[in-house]
C-alpha cells in the first residue's frame, strides 16, 4: 500500500491528541463526578471532528489505502481498552472510564466493536456507489447527521429532555431511554447538512431530500438500538440520497 508520510505524521498527533482527551474525560468522571453521557461525546466529536480539522495543519490525500489504514487503527485503538490492558496500565483504565457508561456495562467494549464493525460494512459499498455516481459530496450529509445530530442527541436529552422514550439494546432485554429532545438534535443537524449541500441537488431533489431525509434518519435513530445508531442512520440516509439523486 502506497501510503505517505504525511498520513502517518497527521495520525500520530490525531491519536496523541484523542488518547489525551480520552485521558482528561477519564479524569473528570473519576475525580469530579461529571457523567459519562457528556465525556462520552466528547470523545464522539473528537473522533470525528479532529481529523478534519488537522488537515488544516499535516494535509494527505485520501486513497482507499488511507481508508483501510483508518479502519486498522479504529479497532488497535479499541482494543487498548479490552480489560487485561486495561486493569494492567492505569492510564488506559482511566481513559475507559470517559466512554464507560454504568448502564452499559458489561456491554461497552461489545457494543462499541460491533457499531463500528457494522458501519463500516455499510458506508464501504455507500462510498463506491456515491463516487462512481459522482456525488461523493453528499456522503457527507450522513456522516454530520451522525458526528453533529448523534453526537448532541445524549447530551441534550441528558440535560433538556424531560419526554422520554424507550429503545431495545443487542444483546440483552434491558431497555434504554432516549429523548425527544435528542431526536430534535437528529432532525435539525440532518435539515442543516442537506441546506449545506443544496448545490448538489437540483430543485426537485433538494424538496424531496428536505421533506424525507431528516425525518427517516432522525426515525432510524430513534429506533436503532442503544449505541447502535451509527450504521443505521448511515444505511438508511445513504438509500434515501440514492433514492433522492435518481430524481434527477
Amino acid at each position: 500500500m502506497n501510503i505517505p508520510l504525511e498520513y502517518w505524521l497527521h495520525h500520530a498527533l490525531f491519536y496523541t491528541l484523542l488518547v489525551s482527551i480520552h485521558w482528561i474525560c477519564g479524569l473528570l468522571v473519576i475525580n469530579h463526578d461529571v457523567k459519562v453521557n457528556y465525556t462520552r461525546k466528547i470523545n464522539h466529536f473528537a473522533f470525528f471532528f479532529l481529523p478534519v480539522s488537522l488537515q488544516s495543519v499535516i494535509a494527505y490525500s485520501y486513497s482507499a489505502a488511507t481508508f483501510l489504514m483508518d479502519i486498522v487503527f479504529v479497532f488497535v485503538f479499541l482494543t487498548l481498552f479490552i480489560a487485561p490492558i486495561r486493569n494492567r496500565f492505569k492510564p488506559v483504565a482511566v481513559m475507559f472510564h470517559s466512554i464507560d457508561r454504568p448502564e452499559d456495562r458489561p456491554l461497552t467494549l461489545t457494543w462499541l466493536y460491533t457499531q463500528f464493525l457494522a458501519s463500516y460494512l455499510v458506508l464501504i459499498p455507500l462510498l463506491g456507489y456515491f463516487a462512481q455516481q459522482d456525488i461523493l459530496p453528499l456522503i457527507m450529509i450522513i456522516l454530520l447527521a451522525n458526528g453533529i445530530g448523534d453526537g448532541l442527541a445524549e447530551p441534550v436529552g441528558v440535560r433538556f429532555g424531560k419526554r422520554k422514550y424507550t429503545t431495545y439494546a443487542l444483546f440483552t432485554r434491558k431497555k434504554y431511554e432516549r429523548s425527544y429532545a435528542g431526536s430534535a438534535c437528529v432532525f435539525g443537524a440532518t435539515f442543516i447538512s442537506i441546506l449545506v449541500f443544496q448545490s448538489h441537488f437540483n430543485a426537485v431533489q433538494l424538496t424531496a431530500a428536505l421533506l424525507t431525509i431528516p425525518l427517516l434518519i432522525t426515525l432510524a435513530e430513534a429506533f436503532s438500538p442503544h449505541t447502535w445508531d451509527s450504521p443505521l442512520i448511515y444505511s438508511v440516509g445513504g438509500i434515501a440520497l440514492i433514492g433522492v439523486h435518481w430524481l434527477g
